[in-house]
């Protein structure tokens, strides 16, 4: 009994190790299983997408370019500080012998403004100390202080608004266009969803058609073997059964194949995993395809399509920045002529020196009379003094070949960008045409293809019927079971079909996003 015992809680470990070694890894190899109806599948693509998510990245650094843009009229607030030493020997007997030396520090401040007319308007505040050992000085130190304002305006080239915002008028363009093709992205990747959606919905179907098929024609061949058994049929009937099985086996391979292309296309659009873990990943589809009948006109969709069609939008505010860009080309032909305008209030103040007999030329200091660096910024701030200039600076060039050539290539890029408009256009319209088309031909095809389908569950019942009472072979059934099968694999293709040109039509329209109440800002965000 010991030994068995031993045995027993030696034997138990393992067959449990055994047991349960297999269990985990078909846990761990089992896939995923995720149902998902279209729409559905549509927001994750457009959360998750990896394509929606770079053009996502563009669009925000073309954001960020517009408020770089916007910081010229940002106010600029400048300081600087400086100090210097000089020393030399006395040239002239003025100076005291031997070596003199000067001190000077200066201190600096300014507040600039750039002006939508092009211009910049600046308000300075200089503080200058002087010390220095020199005889015949009246102050020393002394202090000087001088508020400024100054304005510089360009008077032709480089005049006006739209010249002077040229920065920010390019930047906002090319946020608008990365905008709009972000649009254009988002719609082809809703339509790409719905395209890789639809063809696994119909590989599915497909499959499970062809399941069913090679079901009917194993049932075929036991009812056929049973036959031959009991001498109602010869026995060579087998082999066109035989032979029947092992096709809707072949077939039921490449569906299978085909299960899996649809599946992993939709995951990689999805970004459902990397693409070494696709297989952990299964997909099922819970909607089907439906027949939903639409009526539009050819004048209608063409008039929606120029007005809501992102690639079209591209192209015009193309066209509006290369016109802006002629124009601040052509301003750049003209001369230069700039306005230079300043104002000075100059402060100075001191320690006046008192010399003996009021005669400098002694050198002999008596005493002083203290000044400081707040006296010379009262008296600037008072504006005791009446100093301005006025400046007027043309400027001509001898050969302006750059901006010429400039001027030259921005009419090329206009008239380039409105001929590819038109061209765009006339695709559009094209598209749209055949958008429309397609809807009613597939119209057509869905019901053709669902009066073929019931037709052939006829012939097969028909021929069933037959062949119980002797009337015809297993041959016929067999094939009247295949036309069945791809009847019924037609009619349902003729349903996606007639579904991917609905999505089709939205595409071409540019109205996807309308009809789903989708916002560009949700569009990358998870």
């Amino acid at each position: 009994m010991k030994i068995r015992s031993a045995l027993l809680r030696a034997v138990i470990p393992v067959l449990l190790i055994s047991w349960l070694v297999p269990v985990m890894a078909a846990q761990e190899s089992a896939p995923e299983e995720i149902s998902l109806g279209l729409e559905e599948a549509i927001f994750r693509a457009l959360k998750q997408n990896l394509n929606l998510v770079a053009e996502v990245y563009s669009t925000e650094r073309a954001s960020q370019s517009v408020s770089l843009a916007k910081e010229i009229y940002y106010p600029q607030l400048d300081f600087k500080y400086g100090t210097d030493r000089t020393e030399q020997p006395s040239t002239w007997w003025i100076q005291s012998a031997g070596l003199y030396t000067t001190k000077m520090h200066s201190y600096q401040g300014a507040l600039s403004q750039r002006i939508p007319l092009g211009g910049k308007l600046s308000l300075s505040l200089y503080n200058y100390d002087y010390d220095t050992n020199q005889r015949g000085q009246l102050l020393n130190p002394y202090y000087q202080t001088e508020l400024r304002i100054d304005f510089e305006q360009p008077l032709l080239k480089n005049f006006g608004p739209k010249i002077a915002e040229k920065e920010i008028v390019i930047a906002r363009q090319n946020y608008s266009i990365s905008e709009a093709q972000l649009r254009s992205q988002v719609l082809d990747t809703i339509y790409q969803v719905e395209d890789a959606y639809w063809n696994l919905v119909l590989a599915q179907e497909n499959l499970k058609v062809r399941q069913q098929s090679l079901q009917l024609a194993r049932d075929e061949l036991a009812k056929t073997s049973k036959e031959i058994e009991v001498g109602k049929q010869a026995s060579i009937e087998i082999l066109n059964v035989q032979a029947t099985v092992s096709q809707r086996e072949a077939d039921i391979v490449q569906a299978e194949a085909d299960v899996r292309i649809a599946e992993n296309r939709l995951k990689v659009i999805l970004n459902l995993a990397p693409g070494t873990e696709l297989q952990s990943i299964k997909i099922n589809p819970k909607d089907k395809p439906e027949f939903k009948p639409v009526q539009i006109s050819l004048e209608e969709a063409g008039q929606i399509a120029l007005a809501n069609r992102p690639d079209l939008q591209v192209n015009n505010l193309t066209i509006d920045k290369n016109r802006f860009n002629l124009e601040v080309a052509r301003n750049q032909l003209l001369p230069q002529l700039d306005l230079n305008f300043s104002y000075r209030s100059p402060g100075i103040s001191g320690d006046l020196l008192l010399y003996q007999d009021d005669n400098p030329f002694s050198g002999v200091i008596i005493g002083k009379i203290p000044g400081s660096t707040w006296n010379s910024f009262k008296d600037a701030m008072k504006f005791l003094y009446n100093n301005w200039s006025l400046n007027f600076t043309l400027t001509i060039p001898i050969a302006d070949l750059a901006s010429r050539s400039n001027y030259a290539i921005a009419q090329t890029e206009l008239a380039q960008a409105l001929a590819k408009q038109k061209a765009s256009e006339q695709q559009a319209l094209l598209e749209v045409s055949e958008a429309v088309n397609n809807i009613a031909t597939y119209a057509k095809s869905v019901e053709a293809y669902r009066v073929a389908r019931e037709f052939a569950e006829k012939n097969l019942e028909a021929e069933m019927k037959k062949l119980a009472v002797g009337l015809s072979s297993n041959y016929f059934v067999l094939e009247a079971q295949d036309k069945l099968a791809n009847a019924r694999s037609n009619e349902l293709r003729a349903m996606v079909n007639y579904n991917l040109a609905l999505s089709n039509l939205e595409k071409v329209l540019g109205t996807s996003l309308v009809n789903r109440n989708i916002n560009l800002t949700a569009v990358g965000q998870k």
